[in-house]
């Protein structure tokens, strides 16, 4: 028995059969059909469905009471429940919290946590906070239980930033794929502006006038300082800052 069976085993999820082709042609035609009706199922396959009559709100675990994250969730209802997990946020997703801190003090906790999750909910999020000075290990023997448990992995470096995560898992609940897709840029120079705008104190005018006037990024990056402070609206202290950021290294020693 290798570690991943060890862990496997340690969470209660049976590995994957090896089936030959006519075993598989066999398990597919002899496999019962699951239920439709509810949460109930059959004993071989058990199906689990959330909560939907309250799908308006995010269902949070009486067990979470007094967590900080709950106070950064403001754009969406929240109300206890008796649930498995520690929130539930759509029909068929739901969020299990866990602090590093508490983690490295009981390793165990999350191998209990996900034994009474069991194959609930289709998504299944592990939302982790850091809040050790040293997270790498832990992290790395997490990241291992959430491949095999079929967990997705979340991290959060604070109670604010966990709940705006709990809350838009929520949000984004009925929202399509493209929603969140990145959108086409509207102008060609729109990336150069925005990247040149981060160079303070130049704003997106002066971008735009020094694009019009080099219309490369290579041609502005090569210029002079005394090239620079001819272009119009560019005073000494723009200038100087830009020929600086073009000219220091880029790479770090």
């Amino acid at each position: 028995m290798d570690e991943d069976d060890e862990l496997l085993a340690a969470l209660e999820i049976p590995p994957a059969p090896k089936l030959s082709a006519v075993s598989e042609k066999q398990a597919s035609s002899s496999a019962p059909t699951p239920s439709t009706s509810g949460a109930t199922g059959t004993a071989e396959t058990p199906v689990v469905v959330a909560k939907v009559n309250k799908s308006h709100c995010i269902l949070v675990n009486p067990k979470q009471r007094g967590n900080p994250l709950l106070k950064a969730i403001q754009n969406i209802p929240w109300e206890y429940d008796d649930i498995v997990p520690d929130y539930v946020v759509g029909a068929s997703a739901c969020v299990l919290f866990l602090s590093l801190r508490y983690h490295n003090l009981n390793p165990d906790y999350i191998h209990a946590r996900l034994k009474q999750l069991g194959k609930m909910y289709e998504l299944r999020v592990l939302l982790v906070q850091i809040d050790i000075s040293e997270p790498q290990n832990a992290l790395k023997h997490l990241t291992r239980i959430c491949l095999l448990a079929d967990l997705t992995l979340m991290l959060a470096w604070n109670a604010d930033e966990a709940g705006r995560i709990v809350e838009k898992y929520k949000l984004f609940e009925n929202r399509p794929p493209d929603w969140i897709m990145e959108r086409a840029e509207k102008y060609p120079h729109e990336k150069l502006v925005r990247a040149l705008t981060t160079i303070k104190p130049v704003n997106q005018t002066d971008a735009m006038i020094l694009l019009q006037n080099y219309g490369t990024l290579g041609k502005l990056i090569n210029t002079t300082e005394e090239k620079l402070s001819m272009c119009s609206g560019l005073g000494p202290r723009k200038v100087k800052k830009l020929h600086k950021t073009f000219s220091e290294n880029f790479r770090k020693q």
